[in-house]
């Protein structure tokens, strides 16, 4: 976790200064009199403007009793800022600065945001797009803008006009689709500011007679969550074929009952559909005056199974982080777990019997928090991540489990990672690990005991970072927060269906990338469906905008992201899986399962069979659900799931509270699963 709420991130400056809660409150009462001013108190910039900002703290007379502030801001992408106030506008928008007393505790210190417009630059160029040259009365079609201003950016926030020159012939709605009413010659005009294009386009009498529609289920029934490939074909009235012929999709759904909610679906304009809802549905597909529907059935998934605990190994005295599952060398199962905010231990299980969960060793370390633990394919080295060391000496410990009861540390690697190490990958006797929340070293550990860096993986975007990676058959993929999911080859092994570029881990080369526009991108995990061969990347959020829950732990934001790359120049997101009132930290995909923590949601395990699209959770995807509970944990009975592992048939999965657990998922054939 690298994004920490308001609450997490100050009780970690509290373990870390020392200072208590009462002391923090005294000086929460000293402070509130005090008010920072800074100067100017609002800014208004151009794109790459440079100013410096200063302010003061006054008491309640008016009087300066300090003038060192910090100065920072969360939009670091588009501001850049240094400490003491300096700041050059790097993109254009609303943005804040917060000005903060050095004195105080985190939440408490007096402190005030600046208010930094840094205009638009004005328009350059515009266009109408995406208009066929055979054009048919009585159809319609979206029209898409573009407007690209000077600094050479696509805009979406410009006001803009489209007007025809023949509104009895063509007209263009307040949603850009272009409404063709009678056969002619017109011509559109698209202005935004100073810039204008025109485009003159014919219409012809449109030839469509008759539609025909297929499909591609063959059951009287479809279930919820399959995607239906409808096909919708123009014919003249003597039969032949209209190959450009537009055609629109749309739906009517009726509910399975009186409840009071509609059947929710979703239907897209390639003629693919997916009910979320059991219920009737009529699909129609449209030319013109022509049109035809296709009525059927939607039925319950019915994936649905029971979920058991099968051990349990508990961890009361801190918190647990992350966890890895493992055969060792001699055979038998063992886990490793790290811990959060406390001594620097990483506990070592004997799992074998996983109703047995037995802890066989800690390794304690230099560190409040060790966040991530890995270990190598071949069972007999292990890294554990280290943040928030005494002297700041971070880095990676690299560990020899060959006896995973009797662990030896065999080296510790702190070059170029003082500033902490949050997530790291083993491939390959190279390490991967996360620097300071900037980029990802990569380290040679052929011999661990004298480990070395070969060369490193840092985006240039501005204020760029980033959480985790995760590599599989040779390409690195890397959770970068607003830069998204970046695919970097390292050493491609998957060729003929995904091209790599020649990369090693001494010269990382970047494929390609996804972003959404949330900025939450927390981790990601690529698989490739078992049912369809598709490939995929998940990228999960993570956000805390709630705060405290009734138990005091933290509820997050956010959900996983399904990604589907047919190539790396063009990715598509087409699915997600969301749970209400929770959010998403790691998850595994093994099968067609997800395997997912959704902190004080739980553990959820999720069916991604067959093609991905919609909304997986509406859909009645979820096969089962826990929530680890313990009367004895850290925090009592407060579920906090960090996240899960399948292996040799149980889930493994840590708990923030709770530590370690063990679950097996009940054989439910009756209904249809595995």
């Amino acid at each position: 976790m690298k994004k920490y709420s308001t609450t997490l991130f100050s009780a970690l400056l509290i373990l870390m200064t020392g200072l208590s809660p009462q002391l923090q409150a005294q000086d929460a009462e000293e402070n509130n009199s005090h008010t920072v001013v800074t100067a100017p108190s609002s800014l208004h910039l151009e794109i790459g403007e440079e100013v410096q900002l200063t302010g003061h703290v006054e008491d309640a007379e008016g009087n300066i009793v300090s003038d060192s502030l910090i100065f920072f801001t969360r939009a670091r992408r588009s501001l850049q800022i240094t400490t003491d106030g300096k700041i050059k506008a790097l993109k254009p928008g609303s943005f804040t600065v917060i000005a903060r007393s050095i004195q105080g505790g985190w939440q408490d210190a007096p402190r005030t945001n600046v208010p930094v417009q840094v205009a638009y630059p004005p328009v350059a160029e515009v266009s109408l797009n995406g208009i066929p040259n055979n054009l048919y009365a009585g159809t319609s079609l979206p029209v898409k803008v573009l407007i690209e201003d000077t600094m050479g950016e696509m805009r979406t926030n410009v006001d803009y006009t489209i007007s025809s020159s023949k509104p009895s012939i063509a007209t263009v709605d307040n949603f850009d689709n272009l409404q063709l009413h009678q056969p002619g010659t017109f011509t559109l005009t698209l202005q935004a500011e100073d810039q204008s294009s025109s485009i003159t386009k014919k219409v012809q009498q449109n030839p469509t007679a008759e539609l025909a529609l297929s499909h591609n289920y063959t059951h009287k029934t479809v279930r919820t969550g399959d995607v239906v490939q409808f096909n919708a074909q123009a014919k003249t009235a003597g039969g032949s074929a209209v190959q450009d012929a537009p055609i629109t999709y749309s739906y009517i759904g009726e509910p399975n009952d009186d409840l009071g909610h509609g059947s929710i679906a979703q239907i897209e304009q390639d003629g693919r559909f997916v009910a979320n809802k059991p219920g009737k549905y009529t699909v129609m597909a449209k030319s013109g005056n022509t049109f035809v529907e296709h009525t059927f059935r939607a039925v319950p998934r019915n994936v649905q199974q029971e979920i058991e605990v099968v051990g349990q190994g508990l961890v009361s005295h801190t918190r647990t982080s992350d966890l890895w599952i493992w055969e060792g060398v001699d055979g038998r199962d063992y886990a490793v777990t790290g811990t959060w905010g406390g001594n620097g231990e990483a506990i070592f299980w004997d799992v074998t019997d996983p109703k047995n969960i037995t802890a066989i060793d800690t390794v304690t370390v230099d560190a409040r928090t060790v966040n991530d633990v890995k270990v190598n394919e071949r069972g007999d080295i292990a890294v554990i991540t280290r943040e928030g060391a005494s002297n700041r000496k971070n880095g990676i410990i690299i560990l020899d489990v060959t006896d995973p009861s009797n662990v030896e540390i065999l080296s510790e690697y702190n070059k170029d990672l003082t500033g902490g190490v949050h997530n790291t990958f083993i491939y390959e006797d190279h390490v991967y690990a996360v620097n300071n929340g900037r980029r990802y070293d990569i380290i040679n550990i052929e011999d661990p005991r004298n480990p070395y860096t070969v060369n490193k993986f840092e985006l240039g975007t501005p204020g760029h970072s980033i959480h985790d990676v995760w590599i599989e058959d040779g390409i690195a993929y890397s959770s970068n927060w607003s830069d998204g999911v970046v695919a970097v080859d390292i050493g491609s092994k998957n060729s003929a269906e995904m091209p790599g570029a020649n990369g090693s881990p001494e010269n990382p080369v970047q494929l390609g990338s996804y972003a959404y526009p949330s900025g939450w991108n927390h981790a990601a995990f690529p698989f490739k469906s078992e049912s369809t061969g598709d490939f995929y990347v998940v990228a999960g959020d993570e956000s805390f905008p709630y705060g405290l829950d009734t138990n005091g732990a933290n509820r997050a934001a956010g959900w996983v992201h399904f990604i589907k790359f047919d190539d790396w120049g063009s990715p598509k997101e087409v699915a997600r899986y969301k749970v209400p009132e929770a959010g998403s930290h790691n998850y595994w995909i093994e099968g067609d399962k997800l395997y997912a923590a959704f902190y004080n949601g739980g553990l959820r395990v999720v069916d991604i069979s067959g093609e991905l699209m919609g909304d997986l959770y509406e859909q009645g995807r979820e096969i089962a659900s826990f929530f680890p509970r313990d009367n004895e944990a850290f925090i009592p009975n407060a579920t906090f799931t960090w996240g899960p592992q399948p292996y040799k048939g149980y889930i493994y999965l840590s708990d923030w509270n709770s530590g370690l657990w063990a679950l097996k998922l009940k054989d439910n054939n009756a209904n249809g699963t595995d």
